[in-house]
Parts: C-alpha cells; structure tokens; sequence
C-alpha cells in the first residue's frame, strides 16, 4: 500500500479550500482517506495553513510520501 500525504478538494465552485488528509494512492483525489492532518485555505490573504505537525511526522516516519504541493506546504512551514 503507497501512502501518500495529499490535499483533498473541498468548498463550493470557484471558493476551493483543501484538507491535507493522509490516503492510500489509489484512491481518489476526493475518496476514501486514512486520516486528516491539516487544512489549507489559499482563497484568504494572507493564505491559511493550519497542519498538525505532530501527525505528519508520525506519517513520514511510517513511510508516507508527501505530493510536491504538500511537500511545498510542509517546507514552508518548517515540518520536514
């Protein structure tokens, strides 16, 4: 099973916001999930980004693979 750390779409049409939810990758973008660990809302300014450091590392730990969106997320704020 790859685990990947991801973004999950949510919000109505043209006002997205994302949670960073942990997923098996061969789910859908928007399917089934192991666990969230974070939102992110780039639709307010400055951009929200809310992300529970303690579950990711736990998750990378394990062997989780971060998307290059998240990794971006996760660099700027310091958890990798």
């Amino acid at each position: 099973m790859a685990v990947r750390i991801r973004l999950r779409r949510m919000g109505a049409k043209k006002a997205p916001f994302y949670r960073v939810v942990v997923a098996d990758s061969r789910y859908p973008r928007d399917g089934r999930f192991i666990e969230e660990v974070g939102y992110y809302d780039p639709t307010q300014e400055p951009s929200v980004v809310n992300i529970d450091s303690e579950k990711v590392k736990k998750w990378l730990a394990n062997g989780a693979q971060p998307t290059e969106t998240v990794r971006d997320l996760l660099k700027k704020h310091e958890i990798i």
